[in-house]
């Protein structure tokens, strides 16, 4: 799934943000339809929104939540913000944050970048989605 697709160097050669990444692997990993217009409302989320803040690789997971789950308004089920409030509650219990500043601090390196950032993002939506998509069926 999305993880096995990064892990395996998707995105590194497109420069991709980790909003962008998420977003655009899940695109493909998922197969959720989207165009390259799509890749652009991720734009403005990698580095924590460009300041630091939520890490890019959480909101892009969030949107992959909204497109999979979301018939058409967060407003119209509770199920999105149940999911997000679940995705960020686990990655925040694994790596110690949701904040682009103390995750770059622990986990970003010079060699790999923000990928193991990257991938726990990435390892915890597959998670949520295989187990939303098998209770689908």
């Amino acid at each position: 799934m999305l993880y096995d697709l990064i892990s395996a160097g998707y995105g590194e050669e497109a420069d991709l943000n980790c909003a962008e990444k998420i977003l655009w692997g899940a695109n493909e990993a998922y197969n959720l339809g989207l165009d390259k217009n799509a890749l652009k409302i991720a734009s403005g989320f990698g580095g924590g929104m460009g300041v630091e803040g939520i890490c890019g690789a959480l909101t892009g997971a969030i949107m992959v939540l909204g497109v999979l789950f979301v018939d058409e308004k967060a407003h119209e089920s509770t199920k999105i913000k149940e999911l997000s409030k679940e995705f960020l509650g686990r990655y925040e219990e694994t790596m110690g944050s949701i904040d682009c500043a103390p995750l770059k601090k622990n986990y970003r390196t010079v060699e790999e970048k923000c990928e193991n950032i990257i991938l726990k993002s990435a390892e915890l939506l597959d998670y949520i989605v295989a187990r939303e998509l098998e209770y689908r069926h």
